[in-house]
């Protein structure tokens, strides 16, 4: 059975900054990609950023410059550094796991989420 389990969530006043991990665990043969997406209240859930098994990355426009995704193949970690943190960026985060091999095939999970508030 596969589980993503986030941490690093709290409360941080504008211009913050905050770690996020996320670790997968299980019986995994591989993980192809790795990525954190977002929603805040009363809206639709958001990608926020990506990263392949290669290092391959991409930003939503709305983090880029302030936000950088990284991953541990070996421990199967994916981290979001968040910096400059403001009052929109607001929201559950939630880790994904994008085709995770395992014996009974290939499949993406999700995350339970972690909060994120940005608040003076």
């Amino acid at each position: 059975q596969v589980q993503l389990v986030e941490s690093g969530g709290g409360s941080v006043q504008p211009g913050g900054s905050l770690r996020l991990s996320c670790a997968a665990s299980g019986s995994i043969f591989s993980i192809y990609g790795m990525g954190w997406y977002r929603q805040a209240p009363g809206k639709q859930r958001e990608l926020v950023a990506t990263i392949t098994s290669g290092g391959t990355t991409n930003y939503a426009d709305s983090v880029k410059g302030r936000f950088t995704i990284s991953r541990d193949n070996a421990k199967k970690m994916v981290y979001l550094q968040m910096n400059s943190l403001e009052p929109g960026d607001t929201a559950v985060y939630y880790c994904k796991g994008v085709q995770i091999r395992t014996a009974s095939g290939s499949r993406d999970y999700w995350g339970q989420g972690t909060q994120v508030t940005v608040s003076s």
